[in-house]
């Protein structure tokens, strides 16, 4: 198992305490988190692949958007999407609608169902990670939340790669 080293550690960790040591030791975590994550999912009333939950969560954060850019945001082709959003509508859990003033534009949203599954989902998820949680000691959950904030605060301002070109 790995060791991410405790706050106010006054030696550095011989191993490697650089980013790619640390990257290494993530990597871990977020595995683990990942299957927390879908273990928690799958005990939902309704069990979804990952792509049918990414896709309820897109229609959930932009409703009224079409097949095309519904393909785009999951970045699956054309067929796909329309598939995937077929055995979504055959559970209930979207809708199509035509658009108001084109004709020919189909509009997807969930239904209240599928606002209801994706509750459920999140409401799991929530309770699993909140489990996990509550087994670290409040030093590290501060210190988790600290370095969480910083890594999301490093993508806002762009990876040094990125910020070269």
């Amino acid at each position: 198992m790995t060791h991410l080293g405790e706050p106010g550690e006054e030696r550095a960790d011989i191993r490697g305490d650089g980013p790619e040591a640390i990257a290494r030791e993530i990597f871990d975590a977020v595995e683990h988190l990942t299957t927390l994550w879908a273990l928690a999912a799958q005990e939902a009333a309704l069990r979804l692949s990952l792509h049918q939950l990414r896709a309820l969560r897109a229609l959930e954060t932009a409703p009224g958007v079409n097949l095309t850019a519904l393909a785009q945001r999951l970045d699956i082709g054309m067929p796909t999407a329309s598939r995937l959003c077929d055995r979504l509508e055959a559970a209930g859990l979207l809708e199509r609608a035509l658009h108001p003033h084109k004709r020919r534009e189909v509009r997807l949203s969930l239904t209240a169902h599928g606002r209801h599954v994706l509750a459920d989902v999140a409401a799991r998820r929530g309770q699993a990670l909140a489990a996990a949680l509550a087994a670290m000691r409040p030093a590290e959950r501060t210190a988790l939340r600290r370095g969480l904030n910083a890594f999301l605060a490093s993508r806002e301002t762009g990876l040094p790669e990125q910020r070269e070109r």
